[in-house]
């Protein structure tokens, strides 16, 4: 099945596996509420805009993981800031974003709009799919590889998607996700330093 045909039969699929999960999202969803009105106070959720399919900016869910304050991002993810991303559980509230049709269940992770003049051509590859919660570059390192891997990845992601890849990656994302309490990450694996442009970087940190 050719990645632009299975496109038309993503959708339904992405809405299919988000409605037979919901008692379980659900669920998990309004515990880490609670837990972060109670350690963090309000908001509960952090909004922010990224780009999506065709460079369309939508405004991302998350939970909140860092407390508000002129220090870099690293410094001020609280404890059970670091707890949600570890375990990808900050990431819950886009299952609302995925039934909007904002994003799929398997894409590329969506960025900043700011990103998109400085991708190449095949970096750019990247917008022809909808983005994901999951995806071929967060299997094959998440943020411990550079921006230029992680770019290709997505791109490589973007020329072959179909029904093989995304369960490849829905299940080695379900493995990660199950061992994730128990592995350490470092620290440089909780947040990105922003994209530059081929590849370079300057200080500071945001999380993809």
């Amino acid at each position: 099945m050719k990645p632009r045909h299975y496109m038309a039969l993503k959708r339904a699929l992405d809405v299919a596996a988000v409605a037979a999960t919901s008692p379980l999202w659900l669920a998990a969803l309004a515990a880490v509420a609670l837990a972060v009105r109670v350690s963090m106070g309000s908001p509960v959720l952090f909004r922010q805009k990224r780009a999506g399919r065709a460079g369309r900016v939508f405004t991302i869910l998350k939970f909140r993981t860092m407390r508000d304050g002129p220090e870099p991002d690293a410094e001020r993810i609280t404890p059970l800031g670091r707890f949600l991303r570890r375990t990808s559980l900050d990431e819950l509230p886009q299952m609302l974003n995925v039934l909007r049709g904002d994003m799929s269940v398997v894409g590329p992770r969506p960025l900043l709009p700011e990103y998109l003049p400085l991708y190449t051509e095949r970096q750019s590859r990247r917008h022809d799919v909808l983005p994901g919660l999951t995806g071929w570059a967060q299997v094959n390192g998440r943020n411990a590889v550079s921006w230029e891997e992680k770019l290709e990845l997505d791109a490589f992601y973007a020329e072959n998607a179909g029904p093989f890849i995304d369960a490849v990656i829905v299940l080695r994302t379900l493995a990660a996700l199950a061992l994730a309490p128990f592995r350490h990450r470092r620290e440089e694996e909780l947040v990105m330093p922003p994209f530059k442009g081929r590849g370079k970087v300057e200080n500071g940190e945001t999380k993809v």
